[in-house]
């Protein structure tokens, strides 16, 4: 059976699969909103929801206020899994288990999918896909349709990327598709290791990062313990279960199936191999990877607070960008590509929703938190600006800014003005004075 994402029938399996197999424990146990469906299960993996959920509409500018710049960060679009292991290893495993004549009817099948997925990847890794592209043509579509005052003739677009390929493609197929929506456009594009720093801080802050593995391995590697019943997938794999327990990994074995199976949403046509997991298996994949990252990138005093601010130089530059916008003349906009390990703890310290909660609990986390919510593949910061469009003299205190994520509006942590719309002057001050205390709170 193939799979194609446009089709949404993937969803629609698993779904009714979660009617007729969920437990009343694991209902029980997710005591907030609903379960994350079978693609948000796959965390990072998750590709852009936009075209499968519908746009999300927007709320007008409070009455003579008009956009004129935006402040921008963007993950990569859906990809190819990047390590050459991420298709190797699940290979390597039942062939293990074949020799020994240890697989059942669907597990040789599996092996066959694996070994086709595995060899379609050779060359690919880590690139972007047909979809990937996509994604960006599309979000660069509602940006010009929802911004039109700003994306116009004579404005000026400067976008730059990390020096990652599937990063400078997003960034292209944005940057055509605005061209040829706006003819006079002004564009300008960099990728080159002059803007790492802003971009991709992760690699330059070697205390953050420490912090976020030893957090990630403390706090997260015990949670994991009391979530890896994996028996049903390895029951449909494998007709010999103490083959798997003396030779094999079975958790490792699961985990690297089911990365294979995540990323196929990021293709319009691969095998699909779904069927291999129950509900409650895919459920709690999602909360082990749900509590991975939060420890990793999440404002949690399990490590001070520390982490999300490995990216206060990004933060620090979408400031002084939009500050330098604040007493231009002309309509602009900034934008950025790059990463989700950058994306994710970015929203974090701008406190985008809830997301920077902070929670110790892990076993209530996803009654707070949710990772796919922040950084699908292709997901989103936009700062929208706006100014009143006849006042004589204008001032920064008259300039008011909406956040979109993933295109949809934000609550954020200062008192809005009229909706999803606050003063700029409030959320700088807010986030100047955060940053400024960086140094006092966290020497280095």
């Amino acid at each position: 059976m193939k799979w194609n994402y446009r089709n949404a029938i993937f969803p629609a399996i698993i779904a009714a699969l979660a009617l007729t197999a969920g437990t009343a424990a694991a209902q029980n146990r997710f005591k907030g909103a609903a379960r994350p469906d079978s693609c948000q299960s796959a965390s990072q993996y998750l590709a852009y929801p936009v075209p499968a959920r519908g746009i999300p509409a927007l709320t007008p500018a409070p009455k003579g206020y008009k956009p004129f710049h935006i402040e921008h960060y963007g993950r990569h679009g859906s990809r190819w899994l990047i390590g050459e292991n991420q298709y190797a290893n699940p290979v390597s495993y039942l062939e293990k288990a074949d020799k020994y004549g240890k697989l059942t009817p669907r597990g040789k099948q599996l092996l066959a999918q694996l070994k086709k997925i595995h060899n379609d990847s050779q060359g690919r890794l880590g690139e972007l896909t047909p979809l990937g592209h996509r994604q960006h043509r599309g979000i660069a579509a509602r940006m010009v349709k929802n911004f039109p005052e700003i994306f116009r003739a004579g404005t000026h677009v400067d976008a730059k990327s990390t020096v990652v390929i599937r990063c400078i493609l997003s960034m292209a197929n944005e940057i055509v598709e605005i061209e040829k929506m706006v003819p006079g456009i002004i564009i300008t594009m960099d990728a080159s290791r002059t803007t790492q720093k802003i971009l991709n801080h992760n690699s330059s802050d070697t205390v953050a990062r420490k912090l976020a593995e030893e957090t990630e391995r403390k706090y997260a590697g015990e949670f994991t313990k009391s979530h890896r019943d994996r028996h049903a997938f390895l029951a449909k794999v494998f007709n010999d279960q103490k083959f798997v327990a003396d030779s094999l990994d079975g958790p490792r074995v699961f985990s690297a199936v089911f990365d294979v199976a995540a990323n196929m949403q990021s293709h319009d046509d691969q095998p699909y191999i779904y069927d291999l997991f129950t509900p409650e298996e895919l459920y709690d994949e999602w909360l082990v990877n749900n509590a991975e990252w939060y420890c990793a990138a999440g404002n949690t005093s399990l490590s001070n607070g520390r982490v999300p601010f490995r990216q206060r130089v990004t933060l620090r530059n979408m400031i002084e960008s939009a500050d330098t916008a604040m007493v231009s003349p002309h309509i602009s906009a900034n934008l950025r590509f790059g990463h989700e390990s950058i994306l994710l703890p970015l929203s974090v310290l701008m406190e985008l929703n809830d997301n920077g909660v902070d929670r110790t609990d892990l076993n209530n986390l996803d009654d707070h938190w949710r990772n796919y919510t922040i950084f699908p593949m292709g997901s989103n910061i936009q700062m929208i600006f706006y100014r009143p469009e006849k006042k004589a003299k204008r001032s920064v205190d008259d300039v008011l800014v909406k956040v979109l994520l993933n295109e949809e509006e934000v609550k954020l942590p200062v008192k809005p003005v009229s909706g999803p719309y606050y003063r700029w002057k409030d959320l700088r001050d807010h986030y100047a004075a955060k940053l400024d205390s960086f140094t006092t709170r966290f020497p280095e």
